[in-house]
């Protein structure tokens, strides 16, 4: 066999064997991880590289495969060096490829969290304690130590948070949503307060909060936020007193046992809008976007009350003079013991 011949025996065996492994590599980067468990993730922690990448991912039972291959790839998608801080999914079926790429482009698992409208603050620190993998960091804090770390020292928390949904990632913690939902609200209570009605009988922002926040405990349907907030806006105007039982729960704290007595009404608190002139001193719930819209641009009407139809909807009965008020307090007290009646018969056939 002469050189030629030989050399080209070499250069064929050695095509046939590059092209053996890339057939290989390809199909290590493109094929399943083996192993993965239902909702699994990865964890980067800054400083780990490729290599405790491997060895986390093994110490989940999951098979990793050749490392050399690993590199390669690392190479080749532009992963090498690049492996981004944070917490990546591991559904079922992902490749090699697909988490490289997801750790070089930083596409971390993103969890969310709700405020929702109408909580007040208690709810809402009582919700982030329960928030798994969310780092606690406020949970010893007094409201007003909250507020110092937030940056705002000296202000009450109720209200200062805007209901919505936050997206979060693994690392962050309960004062960095806080942070947040406080700067979303002052965003929010500033563009409500520069668009508002003229003639409103509010002073500045914060009393629009408070005002939006009684909105919010007040409806049970969205389309009559406005119609509420006209009610109280007029009430304002002439002095009368805004007699809503939500303020007076609110200022009850832990003695309101889920019922309000005649009693309660009569007992003066700094929210009590039953013995008290005006706003209370403070929101009484976080208002979300519609109710601070509300409150900002009520109603047109002469509406002075309102009263719960009492049929399930949710809505209300709007009147101008006491006389009709009246009447349809009357027609609530008579459908809601209707209702009662007819619930302890169908219970007492049962």
């Amino acid at each position: 066999m002469n050189a030629r011949r030989l050399l080209l025996l070499v250069v064929l065996a050695a095509v046939v064997a590059g092209g053996w492994y890339w057939q290989r590599f390809q199909s290590f980067a493109d094929a399943p991880l083996a192993g993965v468990a239902a909702d699994a993730s990865l964890v980067v922690d800054r400083g780990d590289n490729l290599d405790k990448v491997l060895r986390t991912l093994r110490a989940q039972r999951i098979a990793t495969g050749d490392r050399l291959y690993w590199q390669l790839l690392a190479r080749q998608t532009g992963a090498a060096g690049r492996l981004q801080v944070g917490e990546y999914a591991l559904g079922a079926g992902i490749t090699p490829r697909e988490l490289l790429l997801a750790m070089r482009d930083g596409k971390v698992v993103r969890r969310k969290f709700t405020v929702v409208e109408g909580w007040n603050i208690r709810d809402l620190r009582a919700a982030l304690r329960k928030v798994p993998l969310l780092a606690q960091t406020t949970e010893t804090m007094s409201d007003a130590a909250l507020m110092q770390a937030l940056g705002h020292a000296g202000q009450h928390p109720e209200g200062r948070f805007l209901p919505e949904t936050y997206a979060w990632v693994r690392g962050d913690s309960d004062l960095d949503l806080l942070k947040r939902a406080h700067a979303a609200m002052d965003t929010a209570l500033e563009a409500a307060w520069l668009s508002r009605a003229e003639d409103l009988p509010l002073d500045n922002p914060d009393a629009a909060l408070t005002l939006a926040s009684i909105v919010e405990k007040e409806t049970g349907v969205a389309a009559e936020r406005a119609q509420i907030a006209g009610v109280f806006v007029r009430r304002l105007k002439i002095g009368m007193r805004l007699q809503t039982d939500p303020t007076v729960i609110y200022g009850m704290g832990s003695s309101y046992a889920g019922n309000i007595r005649r009693s309660d009404l009569q007992t003066d608190t700094p929210y009590n809008t039953y013995t008290r002139n005006g706003l209370p001193p403070t929101p009484i719930a976080m208002p979300g976007k519609a109710a601070l819209h509300a409150a900002t641009h009520p109603a047109a009407g002469d509406a002075l009350y309102f009263v719960a139809l009492g049929d399930g909807s949710g809505r209300h009965a709007f009147s101008a003079s006491l006389d009709a008020h009246n009447t349809a307090v009357r027609d609530y007290v008579q459908r809601y013991r209707a209702q009662a009646r007819a619930e302890r018969e169908g219970a007492a056939s049962k």
